[in-house]
């Protein structure tokens, strides 16, 4: 199917600006981005929207004209209370530049034997706090990154509720990481390098898409996965090698 620009109408002109903003501009990018991910986006953007606009995303991913049947709206509404947090995310540069301190952390972390991790939590525009990993040094598992980093946000702001705050770290959190992640209600997460072993943010499980637990952040990887790769590659073969 050839991508169609979307238009005004059948979309009304607040939704098509919208969309516009948030990067989907024709048929093509709202099949990659599926409906119900776009319609949260829209919602998550402010912009007061009804069923009839997700009716109207389906119709138009699909290639379709005319309307969704009683069916077809159940599962689409299946699939909206199923659906992980979503969130407009920072521009690239925005991340990248958060996670460069991120990964100062880790090379400070890797300078002192331990797994390169870092993390650090912003909030309107600063960093509020920061953490690497320090197991070895601390004697304990617990001391990750993202538990020094939200710590010291904690802190910083005098309450344990972290919500409107962002966390960058370089790696994948772990099942322990994601649990108090999750009860700090950070709204965006955003990863540079996946962790297959033990990733809970979607490598091994989705802690974040488990509507059991009430998540309430959203999460984006692979930004600068590369560099914090590279981190942890040396980091191994250090250890091969000693």
């Amino acid at each position: 199917m050839h991508a169609i620009p979307l238009t005004t109408p059948p979309l009304a002109p607040k939704t098509r600006q919208a969309l516009l903003e948030l990067g989907i501009a024709d048929t093509a990018d709202l099949q990659r981005i599926t409906p119900a991910t776009a319609f949260l986006l829209l919602k998550a953007s402010g912009l007061t929207v009804t069923e009839s606009t997700l009716w109207q995303l389906v119709l138009l991913a699909e290639g379709r004209e005319g309307y969704l049947n009683e069916a077809e709206q159940a599962k689409w509404r299946a699939k909206l209370r199923a659906h992980r947090p979503v969130a407009r995310f920072p521009p690239r540069e925005e991340s990248e530049r958060w996670m460069r301190q991120a990964l100062q952390l880790a090379v400070q972390a890797l300078d002192a034997g331990e797994v390169p991790v870092g993390a650090v939590m912003v909030h309107r525009g600063e960093i509020i706090g920061r953490g690497a990993n320090a197991c070895v040094a601390e004697h304990s598992v617990c001391h990750h990154a993202e538990i020094a980093a939200l710590t010291e946000a904690g802190r910083r702001l005098g309450n344990y509720r972290l919500d409107g705050c962002d966390l960058y770290v370089t790696l994948e959190p772990c099942s322990m990481c994601a649990g108090a992640i999750m009860q700090s209600r950070i709204r965006r997460l955003i990863y540079a390098a996946a962790e297959p072993k033990t990733g809970a943010a979607g490598s091994v499980l989705d802690l974040f898409a488990n509507k059991q637990l009430n998540p309430h952040t959203a999460v984006q990887g692979g930004v600068l996965a590369e560099e914090s790769a590279q981190l942890l590659q040396r980091f191994f073969q250090e250890r091969r090698q000693g």
